[in-house]
């Protein structure tokens, strides 16, 4: 097999005036990054992470190779936060995918709320699990999965890259098949857009994956832009070689904070993530012992 075509796109949205959100796409490594934190700490976490990914062009594949990714770049970000004090308590979310395209398989590695999804016969399946308190209330049957959609607190996550020295990582390898569509993307898609929209839109526009992307980022301004969203999308095909040559990373200087920008790559890392949980919940003294429950746990 071989990848068809990639593409990446970001948006600050409607209402954040900073994207935190950042990017890769670099075939056959693709990431999502969502940062959280305060001032420009969240942009910061989510460069970090983005770029300790796209840095190290993968020779081998598996998840072995997505684990010690992930390891490097909460290393940066935690080494950071302690050598920079305004920087302190920064995290960021991250789903990487890396294709081994010899073998048929995607190693997915996931840490957050950010998410990844497969699409295959027509149909939109969610590969990761989200890191966060409504989603873990969900699986214990606390709340239906429509409370949780709207629930005061759907954006505190129980787990993220970068705050801590060490993290947990969701690891795991997803049998692949020509014709498989893969999309990661940050929770300023899926709580704005649900899946089944997700899912027409995709159909959509599949015939070009920058206007797949492209899709996904309006209907979620469109529903309201709550939060910076990113799109990442790569499909595979039959095939022995490369449909295209990856280009090396590419890393822009972060948007003055009054700029609503918009950024898209086929291949590259991209910066940007959202003011989230740790922003969001700062002062509010029930949401951080429920954010530290969760990351401790």
């Amino acid at each position: 097999m071989r990848i068809a075509a990639a593409a990446g796109l970001t948006d600050t949205g409607r209402k954040r005036r900073r994207n935190e959100d950042a990017f890769v796409c670099r075939a056959p490594l693709f990431a999502v990054a969502d940062g959280m934190g305060g001032a420009q700490a969240g942009e910061v976490a989510s460069r970090l992470a983005a770029a300790a990914v796209s840095e190290r062009a993968p020779d081998s594949s598996g998840e072995a190779v997505v684990a010690a990714l992930v390891a490097e770049a909460n290393r940066r970000v935690w080494q950071r936060s302690l050598e920079d004090m305004s920087h302190s308590g920064m995290g960021t979310t991250i789903t990487v995918a890396l294709a081994d395209l010899a073998g048929g398989t995607i190693a997915i590695g996931h840490v957050g709320d950010s998410r990844a999804y497969l699409i295959r016969d027509g149909a939109l399946e969610q590969l990761t699990e989200d890191h966060s308190l409504v989603a873990e209330l969900v699986r214990r049957g606390r709340l239906s999965p429509e409370e949780a959609e709207t629930h005061p607190q759907r954006s505190v996550i129980t787990r993220a890259l970068g705050t801590e020295p060490d993290v947990k990582v969701d690891l795991f390898t997803v049998e692949a098949l020509p014709g498989d569509l893969f999309l990661l993307c940050s929770d300023g898609l899926t709580t704005m857009v649900p899946d089944a929209e997700l899912l027409d839109l995709a159909a959509e526009s599949r015939a070009d994956l920058d206007a797949v992307a492209r899709a996904l980022v309006d209907a979620a301004n469109a529903a309201g832009g709550e939060d910076n969203v990113t799109v990442v999308a790569f499909e595979l095909e039959e095939g022995d070689a490369p449909a295209e040559e990856p280009a090396a990373a590419d890393l822009e200087p972060a948007p003055a904070p009054e700029e609503r920008t918009v950024q898209m790559r086929r291949h590259g890392a991209m910066p940007g993530g959202r003011l989230g949980a740790f922003a969001a919940i700062a002062g509010t003294g029930l949401a951080a012992v429920l954010l530290v429950w969760g990351l401790k746990r």
